[in-house]
């Protein structure tokens, strides 16, 4: 008999069948957790296999890695054997790569580069300064200086209520007292006129004394109509301390004043104060002869679709500047000065300012804080260009110290202890950044920007602390860099020079106005003074 025959217990113990059933229930879960894991095992079976296809994959990739590795390092040896065979030398060439990373790096901020030659990218500038810890402005107790009313009025404007503008009684208001004056302010203002003078010359004739004779015009009044010597002095002051171009002045003068000028006018009149100012220029340059301190830059200027360079020697008293083809030696000696010049010459530390013996020498302490910055960016692990920096700074503030008090000489204890530390500083720069061991050719080697000015602080001690030494010798070239930035200016604005007589007339003049406002003396005052004949208020005895 089968199952399905068997005919149903109606004797079967309830509880049995309950647990039967429940049996039966844990059954068909377990064939249902049974077929889930059968299908979880068939997948990951799948992805096995795909697994294993990538790794095979991977496996073949890294094969032909490897043999491109060795390829590669084959080509690398036979290279390398090629470069020792040609006589390379791998130190040479990075110290080679060293010094092309400090020149890309270079900018306004850690060498002399103008700020313009940055370009559009973004310059992050190390102040040398040290903070004042002092606000911004004005300082308590300065003297102030306000706007004053220059001298009387020359019109009034009434303003009267608006009733009485017009009532028929003011008059008699005013008469009465009624209506009087509540507030004055004041208006500074310019009216451009044209002022024209006739020249009028007689002649005496039937003279009862026999003087028969004509008057002649002053030497300045040579044609029928011209123009008079404040147009001409107006017009050399826009071209060179306005930095202005002449067609821009022609411009000026048709537009503001009505007066028609041509280009060619205009630059004879610039070339006329040239000539007025030339026996001044004489003086100025025996003056900075006889200078104690005299400061010396040279920058370039485009001159005749050359380029040119101008030599700029100055103090706080007089500039001179001249245009020449050179920079060097042959351009230094033609500015008649330094060749006779017996005091101390600041400048930037450029070699062919040694070639002149008869005068001592100091460097411009400013430009060695922006190399020390620049190597400090490319070395940053050298400390001793932190302590060499902080050296300078510190001499610096002695000597500010010392003039601050009316000292007239930094306490030599103090320079002595300066000069021990100066002399612990170049051996630790020798231990950091040593010399390039010697060769037996004839070629000197490579030395590097960081080497070659570790060399020039110990060959040109005496140079590089002379403005600690000398209360009278400054820390920095800037009055130079001062003095010959107008030539920078005025470049920008024409371009160039399209002749060498023409920069000349441009550096005469302005050599001169430079002199007249260091001496407190305005730049048409000045000029005005040398039309007459009268240099006293620019060149003084007394300096």
């Amino acid at each position: 008999m089968t199952d399905e025959n068997i005919p149903p217990n109606n004797n079967e113990d309830p509880d049995l069948r309950d647990r039967n059933r429940e049996l039966e229930e844990k059954i068909r879960q377990l064939e249902e957790e049974k077929n889930k894991l059968s299908k979880r095992i068939e997948n990951l079976e799948k992805e096995n296999d795909i697994f294993r296809e990538e790794t095979d994959r991977y496996k073949k990739e890294n094969e032909i890695f490897r043999k491109e590795t060795d390829r590669y390092k084959k080509e690398n040896e036979i290279f390398r054997k090629e470069l020792q065979a040609k006589g390379a030398d791998i130190e040479e060439l990075l110290k080679q790569n060293k010094d092309l990373k400090f020149r890309v790096n270079m900018n306004s901020s850690n060498s002399s580069k103008p700020p313009a030659s940055d370009g559009l990218r973004k310059v992050i500038h190390k102040s040398l300064r040290k903070s004042s810890g002092k606000k911004s402005g004005g300082q308590p107790g300065h003297a102030g200086h306000s706007m004053t009313v220059p001298h009387r009025p020359d019109e009034t404007i009434e303003y009267l209520p608006v009733k009485c503008r017009d009532c028929p009684n003011i008059d008699t208001c005013k008469s009465l007292g009624k209506l009087s004056s509540s507030e004055d302010r004041y208006s500074v203002d310019v009216r451009f006129q044209i002022c024209v003078s006739d020249h009028r010359t007689f002649k005496a004739e039937g003279c009862p004394l026999g003087h028969d004779d004509i008057a002649v015009f002053p030497e300045n009044v040579k044609a029928y109509v011209q123009y008079g010597d404040t147009v001409t002095e107006l017009a050399g002051i826009l071209n060179t301390y306005g930095a202005m171009s002449i067609s821009r002045i022609r411009c000026l003068f048709n537009e503001v004043l009505g007066l028609t000028i041509s280009e060619g006018t205009i630059i004879s009149m610039v070339k006329r104060c040239a000539d007025k100012v030339e026996p001044a220029m004489e003086k100025i340059r025996d003056k900075l002869k006889d200078s104690k301190v005299v400061h010396y830059d040279e920058s370039g200027l485009r001159v005749d679709k050359h380029l040119g360079w101008v030599h700029n020697a100055s103090n706080d008293k007089y500039t001179y500047q001249i245009i020449h083809e050179k920079r060097g030696f042959e351009g230094m000696k033609a500015a008649g000065i330094i060749e006779q010049f017996k005091g101390v010459a600041v400048h930037d530390c450029w070699l062919p300012y040694w070639s002149f013996d008869s005068m001592s020498h100091a460097t411009c302490g400013t430009h060695f804080l922006r190399e020390l910055n620049a190597i400090e960016e490319l070395e940053p692990d050298h400390q001793w260009v932190k302590r060499f920096r902080e050296l300078l700074l510190s001499m610096k503030q002695s000597k500010d110290l010392t003039l601050s008090i009316g000292e007239g000489q930094v306490d030599p204890g103090r320079i002595e202890t300066y000069m021990g530390i100066y002399d612990d500083i170049m051996r630790q720069a020798d231990g950091e950044c040593p010399p390039p061991q010697e060769t037996s050719g004839k070629r000197r080697p490579a030395r590097g920007k960081e080497r070659a000015l570790i060399e020039r602080f110990q060959d040109l001690k005496q140079d590089v602390c002379r403005f600690v030494y000398d209360i009278d010798v400054p820390f920095t070239n800037n009055q130079a860099e001062q003095d010959i930035r107008n030539v920078k200016v005025k470049g920008k604005v024409s371009g160039c020079f399209r002749t060498t007589e023409g920069a000349s007339i441009y550096l005469s003049l302005m050599s001169f106005i430079s002199t007249a406002r260091k001496h407190g003396v305005t730049s048409y005052a000045a000029l005005k003074a040398a039309f007459d004949g009268d240099y006293s208020m620019v060149i003084r005895d007394s300096d």
